[in-house]
């Protein structure tokens, strides 16, 4: 047997990858069990090294961490959500005199890493006379990057739509604008709104870099906390904690692109219309025909009305 991607395996192919599946979560779990034997055998896990989590103002610090991180995140999610359509629409454009500097606008920005963007505010411009606190270079940093990335994927969701869909809109008397804002990018952003959702997940996930420019977000406060001498430099468990936020924030943002690729699918606009008869004028036109047709014979066997 075969399928249209692949042949359907055998027994002796099922069995074998059975095999490897047991085998692979064998050497997980062993490649765990080492960690935390490692873990325990460094003292990892004793009372010492978990004291200083014990005081509340430790738990204040990791929620001012936790608010810096997403402030940072809100307002660069709306950031890089604006200047990806105004990117996005302006690669659209049919005029080459704006869709080729767009072009290069957003090639350039995809091209620079989000670390260089940061130090670049936060460390170059005070070379020219401009400082610019953390806060707003990490910002900056992640609209300018994440907006870049945004404007493809608008980009290609819009292509993606049939050709139909332009041409319509353009039959009915709507100008480029009308046709972009009502027809085209709804749907475009419905399509690829997990995608989009996505790329806000490692908006959120770039903030920790900035750690690098003094800026006190969640790893700015795990490093803090962790190299606490008095308290043994508890800095795995920092971590630990840090991390297990991190990951809580995450799934948060994952779920709610999951869910809105299931609305997506169940969504009765994205499936095939259901032929109604009754509905359809020319349907009902030509059933009427048919029925008269064959009327019109009955009569002339002699045996109708």
């Amino acid at each position: 047997m075969s399928s249209v991607l692949f042949d359907v395996p055998g027994p002796k192919a099922i069995a074998r990858n059975r095999i490897i599946g047991v085998l692979t979560v064998l050497v997980v779990l062993a490649v765990l069990a080492w960690v935390v034997w490692r873990l325990y055998a460094t003292g990892q896990f004793t009372a010492a090294k978990w004291n200083i989590f014990s005081f509340s103002a430790v738990w204040v610090r990791f929620g001012q961490g936790l608010l810096s991180t997403l402030g940072a995140f809100a307002a660069a999610g709306v950031g890089s959500l604006v200047l990806g359509f105004l990117l996005g629409i302006g690669r659209l454009s049919d005029h080459a005199w704006v869709r080729e500097p767009v072009r290069w606008i957003i090639e350039v920005l995809r091209a620079v890493p989000v670390l260089v963007l940061m130090m670049l505010l936060y460390y170059g411009l005070p070379v020219i006379g401009v400082k610019m606190p953390p806060y707003f270079a990490v910002v900056i940093a992640l609209i300018v990057y994440n907006g870049s990335v945004l404007a493809e994927v608008l980009r290609a969701g819009v292509e993606s739509l049939p050709r139909g869909q332009k041409e319509a809109g353009y039959a009915i008397g709507l100008r480029k604008s009308g046709v972009m804002s009502l027809i085209l990018l709804p749907q475009a952003v419905r399509a690829m709104m997990p995608v989009i959702i996505a790329q806000l997940v490692v908006a959120l996930k770039d903030t920790a870099l900035g750690f690098i420019i003094t800026y006190q977000e969640l790893l700015y406060v795990i490093n803090q906390i962790g190299n606490q001498a008095p308290y043994g430099s508890p800095l795995i468990q920092s971590a630990m904690i840090g991390g297990t936020m991190y990951v809580a924030v995450c799934l948060v943002l994952s779920y709610i692109a999951y869910r809105m690729q299931r609305r997506v699918k169940r969504s009765p606009k994205t499936q095939a219309p259901v032929a109604n008869v009754a509905a359809d004028d020319e349907a009902t036109l030509t059933e009427a025909i048919a029925l008269q047709s064959r009327a019109g014979k009955y009569d002339s066997s002699g045996t109708g009305i």
